[in-house]
């Protein structure tokens, strides 16, 4: 399974139903992402690809292969709100081939079809209650991808997610040495943090941390261990 779809959907157990009309703003923003493929011989649109592919994913399809076969069974109604093509001659939904999501998945920019997701997402969650300020946790989190020889390997990600509604605005993979502290600013540049409560792990207690979200109008919980002795007594 490429990184691309396998870390950049939302946990379906957590997830709000999407209400009829709301498909179509995922696909706006899908199309806004750079198209990998030439220009010549496009039958299927990027967007399309990309929300299948999403779909199959949060239906249990672990690979390439299991996503176009979700493709191919997936009743008309459902690849219509996908924004799958419509044979104008026969009249049929046209899902994409094995081929085509491949090649797509593979070239698409990862990080951009995160953030295209995350903001979806953002301007779906639920609004807090009257006096709840809207919390949002800075975590490390695992998944598994696929490689091109089909073997599974960790990913480390970095990831911002809605505390009542689980959902994951941002994430970034994290290099091979596990460094996670100078994707923390990146992660949050693109979020709207006025009246945000921030949550973080030890590794983020830092001043100029503290500092960035106060300026950007949040507020912050962050974690003192002993290694900070003055700031820990």
């Amino acid at each position: 399974m490429p990184a691309a779809v396998a870390v950049a959907v939302t946990d379906p157990d957590h997830a709000r139903p999407v209400a009829v009309g709301e498909g179509s703003g995922l696909l706006e923003r899908l199309a806004m992402l750079p198209d990998p493929r030439a220009r010549r011989g496009r039958r299927h649109t990027l967007a399309s690809v990309l929300a299948l592919s999403a779909a199959a994913v949060l239906a249990g399809a672990r690979s390439v292969a299991a996503i176009a076969e979700w493709a191919a069974d997936a009743p008309g109604p459902v690849l219509a709100a996908l924004g799958v093509r419509r044979d104008p001659l026969t009249q049929c939904w046209q899902a994409p081939g094995e081929a085509t999501i491949r090649r797509i998945l593979a070239g698409v920019d990862a990080d951009r079809l995160d953030q295209a997701l995350g903001a979806w997402l953002a301007e779906r969650l639920h609004p807090p209650g009257p006096r709840r300020r809207r919390a949002l946790a800075v975590a490390a989190r695992r998944c598994a991808a696929r490689t091109a020889a089909a073997m599974p390997r960790p990913v480390q990600l970095l990831a911002v997610m809605d505390h009542a509604d689980a959902a994951v605005l941002a994430q970034g993979e994290v290099d091979a040495t596990g460094k996670e502290i100078s994707q923390f600013q990146p992660l949050l540049d693109g979020l709207d943090l006025a009246e945000v409560a921030v949550t973080a792990d030890a590794m983020h207690t830092q001043r100029v941390k503290a500092c960035l979200l106060v300026d950007r109008g949040a507020a912050y919980l962050l974690i003192v261990r002993d290694d900070q002795p003055a700031l820990h007594a």
